[in-house]
């Protein structure tokens, strides 16, 4: 019987002739594709500026250095995400905290969000940055977040590793209420250049610094440069930067999967709905749905309800694993990695993200998943949640 995987790239003809073009073209490296690539991407999420970088976490850094994270300053996070989420304010010389996560959407709580802000002003500690997860594509609460911006102080930096495609209140993620958004392109992503990213802003000053900060901080405009040039070759390095781009074979390749970003989503929904459907009288937690925002369903994580089952996460785990189906686990809460432990952060500090972690397993969901795929792993859940 054959393996199915949690995820895997969607590649298509046309994906392959235009890298192939690439590669007959002057340019592999940096090149007009890029441009052309950034100018797609913030067309389609109606953003006034897309930054491509060499991955999300490379993002994650710049933005953080754009907005002014650096030693001292202090940013906030959701547990319930990859380590990037974090560790980019680290990368910065910054100190970082977490926010607990609403038990539904899996995503940063607001309420929580308020409390935490409320102590913080108190103890005249607030945070500069908080970085809203945007968890499996589902967008965070990010109307509300802004307005908690606006009163508290602290810039948004959304990780929207997870959601290209998404939509909140009507408009496409990366759009509004957050000052930079990343994206990201990893191979099991909903678009993929093989490895990279893109970083959106509204505000032209943010952009210029994200620019600068993935090309060494160098510039090459003879209208930016310090010094009367003595020629073309002439460059001057203005800040420390650092070399985050993204070469013109991967624009090349994203530029071609953005062409169906729409089709692809499509096909995520129609899985998420199959399994809702297949899934709906088993003992599990289904993720949630919310009227004003659609998900780009990079992930369907689901829960078992210990309330309604002795399997344990283990127990079904691995009898996935034996039965050829690649679940997979997101994610182990990131103030419990040993690095964060050494900071003095402890399990129990985000009882919401562990409980779910404790709990959570992603079932394969990809473009191409079939009906006979998405009923083969409903099939083997039921056989191993016994209620």
């Amino acid at each position: 019987m054959s393996f199915i995987p949690y995820s895997r790239q969607e590649i298509a003809d046309e994906d392959i002739e235009a890298v192939v073009a690439a590669l007959r073209s002057e340019y592999v490296t940096q090149g007009p594709r890029i441009v052309s690539f950034e100018e797609k991407f913030a067309t389609r999420h109606q953003v006034a500026h897309a930054v491509t970088v060499s991955n999300a976490t490379a993002g994650l850094h710049i933005a953080c250095l754009a907005l002014g994270v650096g030693p001292g300053k202090l940013v906030w996070t959701s547990p319930n995400s990859f380590l990037a989420s974090a560790n980019c304010a680290r990368y910065c010389g910054a100190d970082v905290d977490f926010v607990d996560i609403d038990p539904q959407t899996r995503n940063m709580s607001t309420a929580a969000l308020r409390q935490k802000l409320e102590i913080a002003r108190s103890r005249k500690r607030l945070p500069h940055t908080v970085v809203p997860v945007d968890f499996a594509g589902l967008p965070c609460d990010l109307r509300e977040m802004r307005a908690l911006a606006d009163e508290y102080g602290f810039r948004i930096l959304e990780d929207a590793s997870h959601a290209t495609g998404a939509s909140y209140l009507g408009r496409p993620v990366g759009s509004a209420y957050a000052d930079i958004s990343v994206f990201s392109f990893h191979a099991v992503k909903i678009v993929t250049t093989a490895e990279g990213g893109m970083a959106t802003a509204q505000d032209p000053a943010l952009a210029r610094q994200l620019r600068l900060l993935r090309s060494h901080g160098m510039v090459r405009d003879a209208k930016e440069l310090r010094c009367e040039p003595e020629g073309a070759w002439v460059y001057e390095q203005h800040v420390l930067g650092f070399n985050y781009r993204m070469t013109d074979l991967q624009a090349a390749l994203g530029e071609s999967q953005l062409r169906r970003i729409g089709q692809m989503q499509q096909q995520r929904i129609g899985a998420a709905d199959r399994y809702d459907a297949l899934l709906a009288g088993l003992p599990l937690i289904l993720p949630a749905r919310r009227p004003d925002r659609v998900s780009a369903w990079h992930l369907y994580a689901v829960e078992i309800d210990d309330s309604r089952t002795v399997a344990t996460r283990a127990h079904v785990f691995a009898g996935l694993r034996r039965a050829g189906i690649g679940v997979n686990v997101h994610y182990i809460p990131v103030h419990t990695q040993p690095y964060y432990a050494a900071l003095g952060f402890r399990a129990g500090d985000f009882p919401a993200a562990e409980r779910y972690y404790a709990r959570a397993l992603s079932l394969p969901l990809f473009p191409g998943i079939s009906p006979a795929q998405q009923e083969r792993v409903a099939a083997e859940l039921a056989a191993l949640l016994p209620t």
